[in-house]
């Protein structure tokens, strides 16, 4: 049931080039594709496939006009089709886990240390909206994290909130698996 709710909802297209003497990063393959007139909101994740090209979510509504408009990615042809999502080249994240101890459960203390940042810096981050719990973006960094959070920092991973227990000084022992 979840292949065909998936299929449904979404499509994955390969993007088949020789990217070996002219390499593509993540913003070329974006840059092409809106080029091309898709709007953002219809394109998901770009996976680089390193000098073979890269793998792209699409809602299904453009997957076949992608498959035909998008002929260059730099200087470099191209070809397109879609692809089972099966054939997708997704790395599972890897998981470290992180404990610390904690005055209060604030956001900006929590998740820096869980992310190995400074406090002013992930401070900046919640500011600036690069910081998600639970996929709703935060603006303060007096919000407090529970148990069971996940907690997503743009262009750094993400931090699932395992377990709080109160240390006998009465802070806050935070355990964390880090994800990146």
């Amino acid at each position: 049931a979840a292949g065909l709710l998936r299929d449904e909802h979404l499509r994955a297209v390969g993007i088949q080039g020789n990217f070996l003497f002219d390499p593509a990063n993540h913003r070329d393959f974006l840059g092409s594709i809106l080029g091309t007139g898709i709007v953002r909101e219809k394109v998901g994740d770009i996976i680089i496939t390193g000098e073979r090209g890269a793998q792209v979510i699409v809602t299904p509504e453009i997957a076949e006009y992608l498959c035909i408009k998008l002929t260059k990615v730099r200087n470099t042809s191209v070809t397109c089709s879609i692809i089972p999502f099966e054939q997708l080249n997704v790395a599972p994240p890897k998981k470290k886990q992180v404990q610390s101890v904690e005055a209060s459960l604030r956001a900006d203390a929590v998740i820096s240390a869980g992310m190995g940042v400074s406090r002013s810096k992930m401070a900046d981050m919640i500011k600036s909206g690069d910081v998600l719990i639970n996929w709703k973006e935060i603006s303060s960094t007096k919000k407090e994290v529970k148990e069971g959070d996940v907690v997503t920092v743009r262009g750094k991973g993400r931090v699932e909130i395992l377990e709080i227990a109160k240390t006998a000084k009465g802070r806050f022992r935070v355990t964390m698996n880090k994800l990146t």
